[in-house]
């Protein structure tokens, strides 16, 4: 390959640095649940499409030849080239767990968490994995990873009633409602706790036991946390062996940009995040510091972060609360 071609590769690459949605509608079962995931499927469409993201659904065409079982890994695959901007893969229908296996049901073959797991290991750009399906848990564990966001729609591989998640998940992503920290943007995050307080209602209202849980994982340790660890985005309870708590680069999942994050150049983006999250385990660590120590750590990293904002030409968020 010659060198100019390699270049231009890398330009068009560059040019296309956009967010990527995938929605997997799988098998439905019955018409009334069909009606529903297509209902489900079309939010993520709106929302992708004001977000400028590109967007492919598999699932609703007619079943012709391929299965959807290899439409995925095909698309996958197709989105493995180097991005800054998220694979958003949203998979949404029914799925079962033998103790031993997690599946996502598709028409024909169904999808298994061992395979997912190999499909995604040659991406090279963030990845929020979606899968808002019943006994999905076990998927969270295969996938947790580093800048990885792992939402699933219950906390164990037990909970194999129809999961309502993916209803919520999918209003909350384009409802400005949900922007907790009125940043003028919904993340990740905000969609998720959002999503989860409308499932605790839902079964709330109808005097049902909650037959679903969800869990969002995006600190790589495979364990997830719950909804109601949370006060606004910040989390308020700490795992026991001390590691970093979840959320922080959920926080910076946006599929609906506001005007001024799109106004942020992409390296720019880059370095706000990382000083995002050296921010968040500054503060997990704080305990363990000087009040002098954590202090003059803390105003380095504001400083820097507030040079980010100057150098793009853009005011600095107001702090949603005190580090």
């Amino acid at each position: 390959m010659s060198i100019l071609f390699t270049l231009f590769l890398m330009l068009v690459s560059a040019a296309d640095d956009r967010p990527s949605v995938i929605v997997v509608v799988g098998a439905s079962g019955t018409p009334e649940y069909g009606e529903r995931f297509h209902r489900w499927s079309d939010l993520w469409r709106v929302a992708a499409s004001k977000g400028s993201a590109a967007f492919q659904v598999i699932g609703l065409e007619p079943e012709a030849g391929v299965t959807d079982h290899d439409r995925l890994r095909t698309a996958i695959a197709e989105h493995s080239s180097p991005r800054h901007e998220p694979l958003w893969l949203v998979l949404i229908g029914h799925g079962t767990f033998d103790a031993r296996e997690a599946k996502f049901n598709l028409r024909g073959p169904d999808l298994t968490d061992v395979e997912l797991v190999e499909w995604l290991k040659p991406l090279k750009r963030p990845l929020a994995v979606l899968d808002c399906t019943s006994a999905s848990s076990p998927f969270l564990n295969k996938l947790s990873g580093e800048n990885r966001v792992v939402v699933t729609a219950t906390r164990s591989g037990d909970e194999q009633n129809f999961a309502r998640f993916g209803q919520y998940l999918a209003e909350s992503i384009g409802d400005s409602a949900a922007d907790r920290d009125k940043d003028g943007q919904v993340s990740l995050l905000e969609a998720y706790l959002t999503a989860s307080a409308r499932v605790a209602e839902y079964y709330k209202t109808k005097s049902q036991l909650a037959t679903e849980h969800p869990l969002i994982d995006d600190n790589g340790d495979r364990l997830g946390t719950p909804p109601d660890w949370f006060q606004g985005v910040r989390v308020t309870r700490r795992p026991k062996d001390g590691t970093t708590a979840d959320g922080t680069r959920a926080h910076q999942f946006h599929l609906i940009p506001s005007d001024r994050e799109r106004g942020i150049p992409v390296e720019a983006k880059r370095r706000r995040d990382e000083i995002e999250q050296r921010l968040a385990a500054l503060r997990d660590q704080k305990s363990k510091l000087s009040l002098d120590d954590y202090y003059a750590k803390l105003e380095s990293l504001m400083v820097e972060l507030a040079m980010i904002y100057r150098d793009a030409g853009k005011t600095a968020p107001v702090p949603s609360s005190k580090p």
